[in-house]
């Protein structure tokens, strides 16, 4: 008999070198010898959210962003926003440094989808800035950032965007050796220490587990004119999930906890110098079946179900409880993906199920509502040739049911509400030549308002507001359009993204000007037609002798269609340029980041002025029991600039952070 000369591709990579793909066949004798060449260019990864199968993100048929291994250590900021806040497109909405908040092309809140593992995170961010995202990214693996209305797999309602955190709490294969990461991080700016921990081993055959622990622990924010009072955030996570590996697939479990308390600006609050206090606690279940070998027309078919229960209480001055959140959600899928044939490459059909509990104490004046969603979707790569086809159809039904209806409350008749909607995406691509690409995009999605929208009536002392709902509000629909050309070669990769998105009945808190008799700003929730209109671009070239360039702009300008007025709270025009030096043992980077001044100006809206801010990035790669590990240090703000964030609630109060030295270290085994 023959051997087995089944074909492999063999992808090596490691930092501080360019990677590389060989083609290799079992069963053949001898040594597979690959050489590596240095290059200051970061790896290529694959990406998986808002695509079928991973595939590099130099061939994803929308503009995608990663961030992983060192440069995600180096970027962590203690929140997911925070960490992304460098990249193109993207901004952070703050009311604090425990707050922030992610802005994708302008736009926040639930027009941005956050995941864990491909899986809704089930907290209350959204609802209003005070609240903190309850995703740890400390111990993930990379994060992964979709831009523009691409999230069929996920909902419908990402008009923005799509950021998935993985972590891979699942573990989805066998391993018969113990394998992880350990860091640890430290910054004088706010007196941090952070660390992490996360470990693989093998309970028995085929039966792999994955245990984490994360804490940080911060003092008060230094600014370049004074400390930022109230805003010091203690945060823990513990997670462990196991699964069992067979032939036919796998099946798995995971649960996660997640605390986190946090204080507020002091001086927001009209009467409250001290400022207020949350406690928010996140538990999560999660439940996971693949079978990779079926029978009939699919080679796999895919089951997630989720439960999360989350707690958030609002402490005032004296210990007064002034608000208090809790979800509960629960949620079910099932993916299949069709075996190719033909063109017909990838592809997937599914069904979700989610049902949510929104309950409500306090000053807060919403009704206990339930939220029940039901979709269906089907997505399909077609490959011809040196073309790329991709299309996708998704239909949702979204009912909201607040439990006590109210047909002459004074903001409108409360009662349930109803919404169903079809949404779409059509995505080609091109390879003209090798490493060069050009793609178009096109999606519609919408997008129901949130209970906050709805039902809102009362004070927000945290939130320095009194919100008023509209119960009446309809839903938004946007149809977005990316025009890309994308390059990656040994020496130069680079993306240059147009885009435009017309929403219409756009829901936004417009301040009316007026003060309550509670003495807060009052918030109105109404909806208008508006478009965004910008552009991405992003650059990094090789220069030689372990010189690297890079580069990245974004721009987005918003306004509502029928006036010309600027949409309110829309982030200036901004870019990062850096020159890095780098060897396979260590590295050292000058980056800038600068930003124009923003004067076009919401009602009631105040502008913010421009700034050029300067960080050094240095750090060392050594081995040490045969275990890589990477020691970075950062001077970040070194001229202790005073800036302010646009988007930044408290960017009256005082700026942004001054000049600090954080450092971190980080082992893989």
């Amino acid at each position: 008999m023959s051997p087995c000369r089944t074909r492999y591709s063999v992808h090596v990579q490691r930092l501080g070198y360019r990677s590389k793909t060989v083609e290799a066949r079992v069963g053949t004798d001898g040594w597979i010898e690959i050489e590596l060449d240095p290059s200051p260019l970061a790896l290529q990864p694959l990406v998986v959210t808002g695509a079928v199968t991973a595939r590099p993100a130099t061939e994803t048929a929308r503009p995608v962003t990663v961030l992983g291994g060192e440069e995600l250590q180096i970027r962590l900021r203690g929140t997911v926003a925070g960490a992304l806040a460098h990249e193109p497109g993207f901004a952070t909405g703050t009311m604090g440094p425990a707050t922030a908040q992610p802005v994708i092309r302008g736009m926040g809140g639930d027009r941005v989808l956050l995941l864990e593992d491909g899986i809704r995170a089930g907290d209350a961010w959204s609802v209003a800035p005070d609240h903190a995202t309850a995703v740890d990214a400390s111990a993930a693996s990379r994060v992964e950032v979709v831009r523009g209305p691409a999230a069929l797999l996920y909902g419908s309602n990402a008009l923005g965007g799509v950021i998935n955190v993985i972590r891979d709490e699942i573990p989805m294969s066998a391993t018969s050796a113990a394998s992880g990461t350990a860091s640890l991080r430290s910054a004088t700016v706010d007196g941090a220490w952070g660390a992490n921990a996360t470990a693989t081993v093998a309970l028995a055959d085929r039966v792999p587990l994955r245990v984490e622990a994360s804490g940080r622990w911060s003092d008060d924010l230094r600014t370049p004119v004074g400390v930022l009072g109230n805003t010091e955030a203690d945060t823990w996570a513990l997670g462990t999930g196991a699964s069992y590996n067979a032939d036919w697939g796998h099946v798995g479990a995971a649960f996660r906890s997640y605390s986190n308390d946090y204080g507020l600006p002091a001086g927001l609050a009209m009467g409250h110098d001290a400022g207020v206090r949350i406690e928010m606690e996140r538990a999560s279940t999660k439940f996971r079946a693949l079978l990779d070998q079926p029978r009939g027309p699919y080679e796999s078919v895919e089951f997630n179900g989720s439960h999360t229960w989350y707690r958030h209480s609002e402490i005032e001055p004296g210990d007064i409880l002034g608000v208090f959140f809790k979800v509960e959600s629960t949620n079910a899928e099932v993916v299949a993906k069709p075996v190719a044939v033909g063109p017909f490459s990838r592809g997937a059909v599914g069904v979700r199920a989610s049902r949510e509990a929104f309950s409500f104490a306090g000053s807060i004046g919403r009704p206990n509502t339930d939220r029940t969603s039901l979709a269906a979707y089907v997505f399909q790569e077609v490959e011809m040739g040196a073309f790329r086809l991709e299309g996708g159809l998704r239909y949702d039904w979204i009912a909201m049911d607040p439990l006590r209806d109210d047909p002459t409350a004074e903001i409108g008749p409360i009662g349930n509400r109803s919404f169903q909607a079809a949404s779409g995406s059509v995505a080609l691509l091109y390879a003209t030549e090798p490493g060069l690409i050009v793609g178009v995009n096109a999606g519609r999605a919408f997008r129901t308002p949130d209970v906050n929208e709805l039902y809102s009536d009362g004070p927000h002392l945290a939130s320095f507001s009194f919100d008023v709902g509209n119960p009446s509000l309809g839903a938004e629909h946007g149809t977005g359009v990316d025009l890309f050309v994308r390059y990656a070669g040994d020496r130069v990769r680079a993306e240059l993204t147009g885009f435009r998105n017309a929403i219409s009945d756009y829901i936004f808190a417009q301040p009316t000007g007026e003060i309550s008799r509670v003495l807060l700003p009052v918030y109105q929730h109404q909806a208008n037609d508006a478009a965004f209109v910008g552009f991405e671009a992003a650059a990094d070239w090789n220069v030689g002798a372990g010189w690297a360039l890079q580069g990245t702009a974004s721009h987005v300008r918003a306004e509502f269609t029928d006036t010309g007025r600027p949409v309110p709270m829309i982030p200036p025009l901004r870019g990062r340029v850096a020159v890095e030096h780098e060897r396979p043992s260590w590295f050292a980077r000058v980056e800038a980041e600068l930003a124009q001044g923003q004067e076009r100006l919401g009602e009631f809206e105040t502008p913010t002025a421009g700034y050029q801010k300067f960080d050094l990035v240095a750090g060392l790669r050594f081995n040490v029991a045969g275990r890589l590990s990477v020691l970075t240090a950062s001077l970040e703000n070194m001229t202790n600039e005073e800036y302010r964030n646009h988007l930044s609630r408290a960017k009256e109060v005082l700026p942004e952070a001054g000049r600090g030295l954080a450092v971190s270290w980080r082992v893989a085994f």
